[in-house]
C-alpha cells in the first residue's frame, strides 16, 4: 500500500492531521466501529474528556492490534464529541498517543447533541 499526504496549506500540520490521503495499492482495508470510553467489561467511564480520551485512545489501539495494526495505519478519523471546547484541551493526551506512532490521517471533527451514552 502506497499512501500520498495532500495538504495545499500548512496550517493544518501542527494539528496533527493532513487535507486528505490518497491509498493506492491497499490489499487489506480495515473498518472500524466507534471506539468510546467504555471498557472491557462494558462499563462506560464517567470521567472529564481527557481521560475519556485516554480509553478511546485505548480501545482504538486495542483493536487495531488485533487486526495486526497500529494508530499509522490509520488514514481517515472522524471525531464526534459533545463539547468542541472540552476536546481542543485534550490535545496533550491526543498529541502524546498519536504523534510517536506516525499517524498523519486525514481528520473531522464534529460536535454533536449526545453519544451513544448520557456520561460520553
Amino acid at each position: 500500500m502506497e499512501r500520498r499526504e495532500i495538504n495545499p496549506w500548512e496550517w493544518n500540520k501542527p494539528f496533527g492531521f493532513q487535507q486528505a490521503v490518497e491509498v493506492t495499492g491497499a490489499e487489506r482495508v480495515l473498518y472500524l466501529s466507534g471506539q468510546t470510553a467504555i471498557d472491557p467489561d462494558g462499563n462506560v467511564l464517567d470521567g472529564d474528556m481527557a481521560a475519556q480520551v485516554a480509553l478511546t485512545l485505548d480501545n482504538l489501539e486495542r483493536v487495531l492490534a488485533d487486526a495486526g495494526m497500529t494508530f499509522a495505519n490509520i488514514v481517515r478519523v472522524t471525531w464526534y464529541v459533545t463539547s468542541i471546547a472540552e476536546f481542543r484541551e485534550t490535545g496533550e493526551v491526543r498529541t502524546a498517543r498519536l504523534k510517536p506512532s506516525g499517524m498523519k490521517a486525514a481528520s473531522t471533527l464534529v460536535q454533536v447533541a449526545g453519544l451513544a451514552y448520557p456520561e460520553l
